[in-house]
């Protein structure tokens, strides 16, 4: 079950306003706000809604059980392909400066 923090890591980094998660959940702003501030806590029909509405944007919420809980952004199968391309194109190994 998604935590308040949780919810408030996965819309940063899914890029989503509250109001906007509101919208699209159909739920409140204001119980928004007060879960994510540990001062309400929603049903679990109202969690299932909020942690769907954030999966569909790309949020995957990590459980307890999997060395800590937390959210990362999912890494897609069009997003791997690209990768492994682009690590298929060979040349001659370089410095990557990266500031």
């Amino acid at each position: 079950m998604m935590t308040g923090p949780q919810c408030h890591a996965a819309r940063a980094l899914v890029d989503l306003t509250r109001e906007r998660l509101a919208d699209l959940s159909g739920l409140g702003k204001e119980l928004i706000t007060q879960f994510e501030r540990r001062q309400h806590e929603p049903t679990s029909a109202q969690l299932d809604t909020l942690q769907k509405a954030l999966e569909d944007l790309g949020a995957v919420f990590i459980c307890e059980s999997d060395g800590g809980i937390g959210v990362r952004l999912k890494f897609g199968a069009v997003d791997a392909s690209r990768v492994a391309q682009m690590e298929d194109e060979g040349g001659m190994v370089g410095y990557d400066k990266v500031l």
